[in-house]
């Protein structure tokens, strides 16, 4: 009897301990699909910038396929508050346009910058004072939007994306006001509207409208105003996308290829991932790492002069945890700052959408 009850035990426990099995490999095949919909899912752009248009442009030949959306970096302001295109730019436009409707690329949208050009030459960048001017009255709000309209149309932009940076508080209120009134127009003429949010906006008290797609900046944790580190990490990333679900209707999520050297005697130098890349196989003594918490390369050489420098910079790899770390937060609207000397592996990557 104690045997046969030995036995009977003994099958029960088998047939849980199969049906168990049975239960993880349907919840590993539905897991499996469900990244294949995400995958498939994916909506991805990027920035082209006047600086780096001719690396820009070689970069977009190769991964157009796969990008829904292209943004020229393209539009600042001169002393007068109006819109200002650089030589550059110029020169960069028609092949810009040529290689994204060759590629496939269905939307080329116009990036405006509050960056000023003045008459000697000089730059300065991310003027709130501009934002202020444009904002000072009605008229001057509808003098700005009756130019973006118009040089929209005349260059052929599919959709304007406003960059606006280092927002005063006090002109919060007003801009998105402005925003509203931007995208209602830009609508009725078949344009779209995207706005960048800088990780610092105060998101959670702004009466955002709805209507405009929300591009939140998930980078410049560490950079030119910090010590070494990743442009990024995995908890910066998730807490961002937490804060962002307050945001109104479409929202994407922006990562910055690339990274810095920083100098021990203090100095910070911003690296394209070719630039990093080539740094590191130049080093005969550096070995490089991969942070566990941003997925990041970093590494240690000493120049010719025996300073030392720490170089964090993000590769195809990292992209590729930061995308997954978004999509597990719910957003699979991704742009990419920017095209222009990303590795090739990189580039494969974006080529057959291996994230």
């Amino acid at each position: 009897m104690t045997r046969r009850w030995v036995y009977i035990m003994a099958a029960v426990i088998i047939v849980i301990i199969a049906g168990i099995i049975w239960f993880y490999r349907q919840e590993n095949e539905e897991q499996t699909i469900r990244a294949v919909d995400v995958e498939q899912d994916l909506e991805m752009s990027a920035w082209v910038v006047d600086w780096k248009w001719e690396s820009g442009v070689a970069d977009l030949q190769q991964i157009s396929r796969n990008l829904d959306r292209l943004q020229a970096f393209a539009a600042y302001f001169d002393s007068e508050n109006h819109l200002y295109f650089t030589d550059d730019m110029h020169k960069a436009l028609p092949h810009i346009f040529q290689t994204a409707r060759k590629g496939g690329v269905k939307y080329v949208d116009l990036t405006i910058v509050n960056d000023r050009w003045n008459p000697d030459g000089t730059a300065v960048q991310k003027d709130p004072g501009i934002v202020s001017r444009i904002l000072a009255t009605r008229e001057s709000q509808e003098q700005h939007i009756e130019e973006i309209i118009d040089t929209v149309e005349r260059y052929g932009f599919d959709g304007v994306e406003m960059d606006f940076e280092k927002i005063g508080d006090a002109d919060w209120e007003k801009l998105c006001i402005f925003y509203a009134k931007l995208y209602e127009r830009l609508h009725a003429k078949g344009k779209s509207l995207r706005v960048i949010l800088e990780p610092r906006t105060p998101i959670e008290r702004l009466a955002l409208p709805e209507g405009p797609v929300y591009v939140m900046m998930a980078y410049n944790l560490f950079g030119s105003h910090s010590g070494p580190g990743p442009k990024a990490d995995h908890a910066f990333i998730r807490k961002l996308a937490s804060r962002m679900k307050v945001l109104p209707g479409e929202a994407a999520i922006a990562f910055s290829v690339g990274g810095f050297d920083w100098t021990d005697g203090g100095g910070v130098t911003s690296l394209t991932e070719k630039q990093a890349a080539e740094l590191l196989r130049q080093s005969r003594t550096a070995v490089p790492m991969r942070d566990k918490a941003s997925g990041s390369l970093y590494f240690s050489y000493k120049d010719e002069e025996g300073q030392k420098h720490t170089v964090w910079y993000a590769d195809g790899e990292t992209i590729s945890q930061w995308i997954h770390i978004a999509q597990q937060s719910g957003y699979d609207n991704i742009v990419l700052w920017r095209l222009g000397e990303f590795e090739q592996g990189t580039l494969n990557k974006l080529k057959k959408n291996h994230f």
